[in-house]
Parts: C-alpha cells; structure tokens; sequence
C-alpha cells in the first residue's frame, strides 16, 4: 500500500531517483519500466507528479468513422472515468496516431477541467500546447508540442496503453517528471520509502566530498571507496 509518507517522500525526488530506489528494493540492476526517448514538461521546474494511471487512447490526424452520437457518449464516459477512481491520479492518454500525433489535446481548457476532476498531471506520447497558460499544480508531460487540436477523438477508456515504450495499466502507480516516467511495482511499495533514503544518504558520501574545495584524485578514491563497500 502507498502511505502518507511514501507519497509525499515521491513528490519530493526526481524521477531518475525512483528508478535507482526501485533497484536498491530490488536488489539488482536490470529495472526497465521506463520511458524511452526524450520528453516535453510544461513544467519543468515543477515537483514530480505521482498518482494511479487513469487511462485513456485517443486520436487525432483522421475525423472518427463512427457516428457522432457514439463518438460525443465516448467523450463523456472518457470525462467521468478522469473524475472517478482513486487520488492522487494522473490521467494517461495515449494517442494512436504516435509517431505523427497532431491533435493537441492537453490545452488551457482540457488541463483545468482534470486539474478541477482533483488529478495531479497528465502524461502522453502526443501533444500538448497552450504553454504559459496551463493551469499551475497540473504538469504535463507530453511527445510533442504543437498548435491545432486536429480531429481529436477518445478511441478507448481504461485500457492498456503505452507510452514511449512504457505499458501502462488502468490503477498503475506512475512517477513522471521533466526526464519521462515509470510504473512502481507493487512488490516495492513496502521497501520503497527505505530504499530512497538509503540511496539519497549513499550518494552524499561522493556528492558532498565532490564540492569541497581541494577534492582530488585521492579524496575521490576515498569517497568511492565508502561508496562502493555502502551500496554491497
């Protein structure tokens, strides 16, 4: 189970911290669930989002071959599965038309209105625009910027989706931040909190003596030494 304190200790750290705390919970390298490539933040200087995954798939560059009624009842299941589910949430929307997405769907108005629904950011493998306007206390971390929403339509609702190579799973616990995003594994959660700490006070034994004035060769084989023997 996600604790108080296990959340509030994940809005604080990066992203790249949380994929080496999952290997010191682990206890082994090889952690691959991650995105790939590089990503776009509305925010960058912002706190990472964490939340359970609110999934979604749209589409953009083709007007929808089904009727509108049926594409307008779609819409509104889409926006009561966004205002449903557990807290924090993020909602995960992939577009099918990646790699040559062009629908902007994460703009000034869709941003507020899943701020408003009480969800923390949105993470997609398409486009967001409408930059300096998007709501503070939501992030988005996108595939592209660009300017024109295209025939944006919802395809499918809490399903798998995936996003630059991430699967991702309606009620995932994802992390994602300005470097792209992760899925926690549930058998983790109970070691995570431990894991970060151990990691963050690990990585002061290079980290502190690095800025201190007259480090040397000799003072780094010093540190890395301490490094290494706390990390086995």
């Amino acid at each position: 189970m996600m604790n108080d304190t296990l959340l509030t200790l994940l809005e604080q750290v990066d992203t790249p911290t949380v994929c080496n705390a999952i290997e010191v919970a682990q206890g082994k390298r090889g952690f691959d669930a991650f995105t790939r490539g590089t990503m776009q933040a509305s925010h960058p200087s912002s706190p990472a989002m964490v939340g359970r995954a609110r999934t979604a798939k749209i589409a953009a560059v083709a007007p929808p071959d089904e009727q509108p009624e049926v594409i307008k009842a779609r819409r509104m299941d889409y926006y009561r599965h966004m205002s449903e589910g557990p807290r924090p949430g993020i909602a995960v929307v992939e577009d099918v038309d990646y790699p040559h997405c062009i629908g902007a769907y994460w703009g000034e108005i869709n941003t507020t209105v899943h701020k408003g629904f009480g969800l923390s950011g949105a993470l997609t493998n398409g486009v967001m625009r409408d930059l300096g306007d998007l709501p503070e206390g939501f992030s988005v971390v996108s595939g592209s910027v660009g300017p024109s929403h295209g025939f944006v339509h919802v395809k499918e609702i809490g399903t798998p989706v995936t996003v630059f190579g991430l699967v991702i799973e309606d009620g995932d616990w994802v992390h994602a931040d300005r470097h792209g995003a992760l899925v926690i594994p549930s058998d983790v959660l109970s070691e995570l909190e431990l894991a970060i700490r151990r990691l963050l006070e690990t990585e002061k034994l290079v980290l502190d003596p690095a800025k201190q004035k007259g480090f040397d060769f000799d003072a780094f084989e010093a540190a890395w030494t301490a490094f290494e023997a706390a990390r086995t």
